[in-house]
């Protein structure tokens, strides 16, 4: 049976459980008497070890397995929640995460055992030895592991696989197995009535038995077993050099296994019974016999969760990425022949052509609105990350820290959300670090001494705001123009004439840093000009908001989707380009002489505001007109808060383009940001208004 069908399945489903787990913790944290938060905890952890086990995980399901030990003592109020111990939970999430990643990358869990996070579980539940013995016989055997074989002769179930007769054939593999001084063992193998992939389970169980034996008798056969045609056990003749108690301990390792039955098969044996069972040895993880009431609600609860979820997954299906670019691509090219064909003059005059071409663009439009929503996640499997960040932050600085977060609904393209995370990150450990002060300035301050982050994101138009807002001390922003007129960024007389926000602009330069210490978290000048350029590549722009003593603001703006978007396109001398619509505040026509000079710029005067003109034909080397007009257009853009003003020859008009990118032999070029395919089969390139803009 081949496992790597179900290790994608896997991997989803555990960072999904891992996710949950981490709010669950925090949950738990904050209320230590939250019951159904830690009952939702064991279950996930129970869950994993199931998942782990079946596909042969076995690290992965001994450390879960450990942890539900831990779950259930503080279930039966045997200890108390702390936050040593949530710590150490902590702990065993990293672990987890390590454990998957490992898989994702290698295909294995690794060899890392994580023996002093195993030494700490298990240190919490002894408690150096407060807690009674009873109390630890009283865990269900599911999440015990035994120690000690135990001779089944009070209680003869009844297995139907164990009572067959070996064929001629395989009585001589016996009586071979005798003479070259092997055992050979009949093992029955109970699984757990919950399991819910019994051939995955069985194949492990083959796996572990192959390790150091040979089988050769299954009943039922291998195929059988293989397409789960058996109830939930079987039996196999295994020839090994090892002995009962080897594959006893080797067995007690794999997840939901209720009973193994072994016994020895001497050599003048034909008939393998069940008489034979009163010799046998039993290991009982979990009868039915000793499960409590606890355990059983535990089960019922599992099996109403497993049906919910049955529900869910039949109106939704895990789609791979790679899979929806393609789609997206050839949505692209559709609007590009549609694009083609609105641009055939000669049979524009055709009623029938006219009508086709307005059905095939209503079909290209609803198409590429639906791939968009589909490709569309909200950001809350971004933001869900964060809180357990900041939770290991403050107790390193020190601080008390709140992290509220909301419009976690807000959605963003894919691609998006998969580069979003690292500049988020940066700017809650700025807020953190440089933002929210220490609690002994906060209570001076008069302020409350848990200082408050605001992680907020919502739609404005095609595009998508975050904001990270803290209530902190703000930006010193006498200390930032000192730093750069130290590093010769500005000089003294100049400095003077600048705003609040040019002065704040210094904070995105490479390498500058406020911080006079370097720490784990600032002070090396990497992190504001790491996320002004990532954000910048995304196509978005980074705001600044800050008043001493009360806090500063981070305004994030993203467009919804960096695929398909409606642009302007414009005409420099002989070239044509695209200017995309969000980033366009207005048009406007300008006289020749309105045009000024100030300190070797071009400006205009726009009501009342100060706007510098960009001959966009001079950046790009583009051959200029000759005519000499006296009326000019110019494109009036914003980039954030500010405005520049991009002069063209003319206007062609708004169209719907599609985003190519240049390559990796043009990715350098910031003032352009992809290529599109006009109606004419010409290339258009797509100006960068955050590169151009002044």
């Amino acid at each position: 049976m081949d496992m790597s069908q179900y290790l994608e399945i896997f991997i989803e489903e555990s960072k999904e459980h891992l996710q949950g787990l981490n709010q669950s913790l925090l949950e738990l944290e904050k209320n230590p008497q939250d019951v159904p938060m830690l009952n939702e905890i064991f279950r996930v952890a129970h869950t994993l070890k199931g998942m782990a086990g079946t596909m042969g995980f076995n690290k992965m399901a001994k450390l879960t397995h450990d942890m539900e030990n831990v779950l259930h003592a503080l279930r039966n109020n045997e200890i108390n929640v702390d936050t040593n111990l949530v710590d150490i939970m902590f702990k065993c999430l990293d672990a987890l995460e390590n454990y998957v990643n490992e898989i994702v990358s290698n295909g294995s869990e690794g060899s890392n055992e994580y023996a002093d996070i195993i030494t700490g579980l298990n240190n919490a539940l002894r408690k150096k030895g407060s807690i009674k013995e009873d109390a630890i016989k009283n865990v269900p055997e599911s999440t015990l592991k035994a120690t000690e074989v135990v001779v089944n002769k009070e209680n003869k179930a009844e297995f139907a696989t164990a009572d067959f007769e070996l064929n001629e054939y395989e009585q001589a593999l016996v009586v071979k197995a005798h003479q070259m001084e092997m055992n050979v063992l009949k093992i029955t193998i109970v699984l757990n009535k919950g399991c819910l992939l019994k051939s995955a389970r069985s194949f492990i169980i083959f796996q572990a038995l192959e390790r150091s034996s040979e089988v050769i008798k299954s009943v039922p056969r291998v195929e059988d077993i293989e397409d789960e045609k058996f109830d939930f056990e079987f039996t196999v003749v295994i020839v090994s050099k090892e002995d009962e108690v080897y594959f006893t301990k080797e067995l007690n390792s794999i997840a939901e296994v209720d009973n193994v039955i072994i016994t020895k098969i001497s050599e003048d044996t034909k008939a393998v019974s069940n008489d034979a069972k009163e010799a046998g040895h039993v290991l009982e993880q979990n009868g039915e016999d000793h499960e409590n009431v606890d355990v059983k609600a535990e089960a019922d609860h599992q099996k109403s969760g497993s049906a919910s979820k049955n529900i869910k997954t039949t109106k939704t299906v895990r789609v791979d990425i790679d899979r929806l670019d393609v789609l997206m691509n050839l949505v692209s090219e559709l609007i590009i022949i549609k694009t083609r064909l609105e641009g055939l003059n000669e049979i524009k005059g055709n009623q029938d052509y006219n009508e086709v071409i307005e059905y095939f663009e209503r079909v290209t439009t609803n198409l590429h609105d639906a791939v968009m929503k589909v490709r569309m996640v909200p950001v809350e499997t971004v933001f869900n990350r964060f809180p357990r960040m900041l939770r290991d932050i403050a107790k390193n600085l020190g601080k008390e820290i709140i992290l509220e977060m909301s419009g976690e609904e807000t959605e963003l393209d894919r691609t998006v959300i998969d580069e979003i995370g690292d500049p988020l990150i940066h700017l809650l450990r700025n807020s953190a670090d440089h933002g929210i002060e220490s609690l002994e300035k906060r209570k001076a301050l008069g302020k409350n001494e848990a200082g408050h982050i605001f992680l907020k994101a919502y739609q404005d138009g095609n595009n998508v705001v975050i904001e990270v807002e803290d209530d902190g001390q703000g930006i010193d922003v006498e200390k930032v123009k000192k730093k750069a007129i130290e590093r010769g960024l500005i000089n003294k007389d100049s400095a003077k004439s600048l705003s609040q926000k040019d002065i704040v602009d210094f904070l995105f330069k490479p390498s500058f840093s406020t911080t006079d210490q370097i720490t784990d978290l600032s002070g090396r000048g990497v992190g504001l000009d790491v996320v002004k350029t990532k954000i910048e590549t995304l196509g978005g722009i980074v705001e600044v908001e800050t008043e001493s003593g009360k806090g500063s603001k981070f305004i994030i703006r993203l467009p919804l989707t960096l695929a398909i978007i409606q642009a302007l396109l414009v005409q420099i001398c002989d070239e044509k380009y695209a200017i995309p619509l969000s980033s366009i505040r207005e048009i406007i026509k300008v006289k020749v002489e309105d045009i000024k000079m100030v300190q070797k710029q071009e400006i205009i005067l726009l009501r009342n505001m100060i706007v510098p003109i960009i001959r966009i034909g001079n950046i790009l080397d583009v051959p200029q007109s000759e005519d000499s007009k006296k009326v000019l257009t110019v494109v009036i853009v914003k980039k954030g808060e500010k405005l520049s003003g991009f002069l063209v020859d003319n206007l062609i008009g708004q169209h719907e383009i599609v985003i190519k990118s240049l390559g990796k032999l043009l990715s350098g070029i910031n003032i352009i940001a992809g290529a599109t395919i006009l109606g004419d089969g010409n290339v258009a390139l797509i100006l960068d208004v955050n590169s151009l803009a002044i």
